[in-house]
C-alpha cells in the first residue's frame, strides 16, 4: 500500500509531482535545501497551470532524509550532477519494501540505482512534462504531457502498477511499459536537440528555435539520429512519434528547457547523462551520429567556458 512519498530533488519537477501527489491525499514529504527557509515561511507550494493555481498548504519539508525517515515510495527527482550523493539521500528513507522512482533525464540512472539498492526496487519515469521553477517552491507548467513508468528488469508488476494508478488520480497521465530502455530513448527524441540546441544556439527559448529554419533543421536531423541510434538497440521510434515531439514545441511558448536554466544559473549542465551516455552507447553499437557528436563537442565547450 502507497501512503508515504519521499521527494528527493525538490526542484521543478519534483515539486510538481509531489505536490500533485499530496494534493491527492498521500503523505508526501520533500527533502529541501537551498529553499527551505523560505518555503518553511510561507509553508506551502504553488503550482501555476494555464489560469489555474493550486496550491499545497500545510507542506512537508525537511532539511535532512533521516528527518523524513523511511517511505512507500521515493521520487528521485534531483539532476544526474549531483548523483554522487544518491547513496547518502536516499539510504534513511528505505524499509523493506520501499520503491524507488527516478525522473532523472537521460540514461544511467536506472543502473546506478539498482546497483546501490538492488534492481527489484527500482523504477525507471519518463516525464514528457514542460515546467519551470519562477521562485522558491513555486512551479509554472507550460504543458503537463505525460509520465511513463516501467520496472529496471523489464517486468510489469503489481507495484508499478499501482504506482501508476496513484499519479492517475493525481492528475497526472500515466502509462506503464514493459521497455524502460526504449522509452529512454524515446524521451531522447526531445531533451537531445532542444536541451541541446537552445544552449548551443545562444541561449534561446524553445519558441524562438523553432521560428529559424536553420535551427528546425538541426533539430529534426539530431531527432533522426536518436531514432537510428535507438535501433541499434532494437527500439523502434517511428517517424510519426519525431514528428509529434516537435510539434507540440512551439505551443509551448518562451520555454526554458531544464538545461538552459541551470546553464544561465551558472550551474553545472547534465552533459554526460543526455549528450554523452547515448553517444558512447551508439557509437559502441555501430551508430554513426554527426550531428550528436558535434552538439556533445559544443556542449562540453560551452560548459568549460563556464
Amino acid at each position: 500500500m502507497l501512503t508515504r512519498v519521499a521527494v528527493v530533488g525538490s526542484g521543478s519537477l519534483g515539486i510538481y509531482y509531489g505536490t500533485r501527489l499530496a494534493l491527492s491525499g498521500l503523505d508526501v514529504r520533500f527533502l529541501m535545501r537551498n529553499d527551505y527557509t523560505f518555503v518553511k515561511k510561507r509553508n506551502s507550494l504553488v503550482l501555476h497551470q494555464g489560469s489555474t493555481t493550486d496550491t499545497c498548504s500545510p507542506v512537508q519539508i525537511y532539511k535532512t532524509s533521516h528527518e523524513i525517515g523511511p517511505v512507500d515510495l521515493v521520487l528521485v527527482a534531483l539532476k544526474t550532477t549531483a548523483n554522487s550523493q544518491l547513496k547518502e539521500l536516499v539510504t534513511p528513507l528505505l524499509d523493506k519494501e520501499t520503491s524507488i522512482l527516478t525522473v532523472q533525464n537521460g540514461l544511467g540512472s536506472d543502473t546506478l540505482l539498482a546497483d546501490y539498492f538492488g534492481a527489484e526496487r527500482v523504477l525507471g519515469g519518463l516525464a514528457f512534462i514542460a515546467t519551470n521553477r519562477i521562485s522558491p517552491g513555486e512551479v509554472k507548467c507550460f504543458h503537463p504531457g505525460s509520465l511513463t513508468l516501467g520496472d529496471y528488469n523489464h517486468t510489469v508488476r503489481q507495484r508499478t502498477q499501482a504506482i501508476a494508478e496513484h499519479f492517475n488520480r493525481a492528475g497526472i497521465k500515466t502509462r506503464v511499459v514493459e521497455n524502460l530502455d526504449s522509452a529512454r530513448w524515446h524521451k531522447l527524441v526531445w531533451n537531445i536537440p532542444f536541451n541541446g540546441l537552445t544552449i548551443a544556439n545562444g541561449a534561446i527559448t524553445t519558441d524562438l528555435l523553432c521560428a529559424n529554419p536553420v535551427h528546425c533543421k538541426e533539430v529534426r536531423a539530431l531527432m533522426k539520429e536518436v531514432q537510428l541510434a535507438a535501433s541499434h538497440f532494437g527500439h523502434t521510434i517511428t517517424d510519426d512519434f519525431l514528428k509529434q515531439q516537435f510539434d507540440v514545441t512551439p505551443p509551448m511558448g518562451a520555454y526554458k528547457p531544464s538545461s538552459l536554466v541551470d546553464f544561465i544559473a551558472g550551474k553545472e549542465i547534465e552533459i554526460e547523462a543526455i549528450w554523452g551516455e547515448p553517444l558512447r552507447r551508439a557509437q559502441a553499437a555501430g551508430a554513426h551520429l554527426p550531428y550528436l557528436s558535434d552538439l556533445y563537442r559544443r556542449m562540453k565547450t560551452l560548459s568549460s567556458q563556464r
